[in-house]
């Protein structure tokens, strides 16, 4: 959509010989021509800051207002007033659709000026425009809970249902072409208007943990895969689910488990094995054998369950595209709705483009996940996409708190963050001391004494592909 406005901007600027505007009543900018003048006094201060931010002050507003552009038919001219910031004469045409004003046309008048016959072409252009902003605002006007319903709805009928709802609210863009954005953590009170941002279908709020109350997090659509974790290494885990998180977890790295151990022994010897050579002796095996942990659920103390339903808030995005590879709607209302959130600490997570609205779910899982990627691993972010988050697609599937494995629960304490870290990045590059040691910037000799250490907490074998498959998952994991 944000493309078709510009293209009529476009053809305004063409039309008239000047660089248009175009804002929404609320005076936020939604497409801008170039401007190739040398005349600096073109931008002026009201201009650039339109674009700049988007957006008009109050103070702007009130003062173009006062001419009467919101009861204005036809074009209004306006003089400048350098002491308000506007050094060239401007024309505004309302853009208005059955009557009712929906945005504005900002042209920059100068002499000759364009001609009537002119000016009335360009009316006519500004009626496309208001019948493209009447659309997106129908579209997006109440959809709301509409959109949420589908969000937390339970699978099967009820979910069925509410994708209907939707898809009549919709009309004829439900089976369009869309992408779902998740912004978290959400922390205004509402959503903001879908009508301010080009190609947002429907947005809404969702709180982490609403949603189906049983279940994997493959089952829910909005509930225990969203931001809700705790940032916190060592913080929650189900009472009693070490021996189901621990078989989970070892169950995915069977998969690799024959050729994981043939990598892990064959070729060099890894640092681990290095270092044990050099320091453990002929006590190696006995030493690593007493390190072993006791059977899970043997003294082996739980961890408190973590409260997935007092997680906040997210705000969900529906937008429009045009076509599957160009996610520049999703990304530029993504960033926009992130920073006006907070900036640093908010971070968005954009699903795989879809048609139609019956994998919704499915897209608001890809969604979450990829905001908690973000959050999780800085180089994605702050703004990543489902196609980009490599193994935590797979991560954030999981079953809540899969990183307390009794195994690594004591390694991600707070008093172990440098072993932790030391341990991710030594599984970062695959093994090698000399690239981990670098890497954290410390000797050899501290690296082999903290992998020890490591060993020591977790029981695991860093010798072993299957251990080090686990301890590199509960690493990355700790971090959603």
């Amino acid at each position: 959509m944000k493309g078709d406005y510009q293209e009529l901007v476009d053809e305004l600027s063409a039309l008239l010989s000047v660089p248009a505007t175009l804002e929404n009543r609320d005076f936020g900018l939604i497409a801008f021509g170039a401007h190739d003048s040398d005349d600096a006094s073109a931008m002026d201060p009201v201009r650039t800051r339109s674009i700049l931010t988007r957006k008009s002050t109050p103070a702007v507003r009130a003062w173009f207002e006062g001419f009467g552009i919101a009861r204005a038919t036809g074009p209004v001219r306006i003089p400048a007033a350098p002491e308000a910031g506007v050094f060239r004469d401007r024309i505004c045409l309302p853009v208005r659709h059955r009557g009712i004003v929906l945005g504005y046309v900002w042209l920059l008048d100068a002499e000759p000026g364009p001609t009537q016959a002119q000016l009335a072409a360009a009316m006519e252009v500004t009626a496309r425009i208001g019948t493209l902003l009447a659309d997106e605002e129908r579209a997006g006007a109440d959809l709301s809970r509409e959109f949420r319903a589908v969000l937390t709805a339970e699978r099967g009928w009820q979910y069925d249902m509410a994708v209907a709802a939707l898809r009549s609210a919709l009309g004829a863009d439900a089976e369009g072409l869309h992408a779902v954005v998740c912004v978290t953590p959400w922390q205004q009170d509402d959503a903001p208007s879908a009508r301010s941002l080009p190609g947002v279908a429907a947005l809404c709020t969702v709180e982490w943990g609403a949603g189906p109350a049983a279940g994997g997090a493959e089952d829910r659509p909005g509930a225990t895969v969203g931001p809700g974790a705790d940032d916190r290494p060592g913080r929650g885990s189900g009472s009693g689910s070490g021996t189901h998180d621990r078989a989970g977890a070892t169950a995915l790295a069977g998969a690799a488990g024959p050729s994981a151990r043939s990598a892990a022994g064959g070729g060099e010897r890894t640092a681990a094995a290095s270092r044990r050579g050099a320091s453990d002796g002929a006590d190696a095996p006995a030493a690593r054998s007493a390190r072993r942990p006791e059977p899970v659920g043997a003294d082996v103390p739980a961890a408190p369950r973590r409260d997935t339903a007092r997680g906040g808030t997210a705000l969900a995005i529906l937008v429009r595209l045009r076509s599957a590879d160009a996610f520049s709607p999703a990304l530029t209302a993504a960033d926009r709705l992130r920073t006006s959130a907070g900036g640093e600490t908010v971070t968005a997570g954009v699903a795989a483009a879809r048609r139609g609205l019956a994998d919704l779910n499915t897209a608001w899982l890809e969604a979450t996940s990829a905001a908690r990627a973000a959050r999780a691993q800085t180089r994605l972010g702050p703004v990543a996409q489902w196609s980009d988050i490599g193994p935590y697609r797979m991560l954030a599937a999981l079953p809540a708190n899969p990183a307390h494995d009794p195994a690594v629960r004591e390694l991600l304490a707070p008093s172990h963050a440098e072993l932790a870290r030391t341990a991710e990045v030594f599984l970062d590059h695959a093994g090698q001391a000399g690239r981990t040691a670098a890497a954290l910037g410390i000797h050899r000799q501290t690296l082999y004494y903290r992998l020890s250490r490591v060993e020591q907490l977790t029981g695991l074998d860093l010798d072993v592909g299957e251990d080090r498959l686990l301890l590199h998952m509960a690493l990355k994991a700790s971090r959603l």
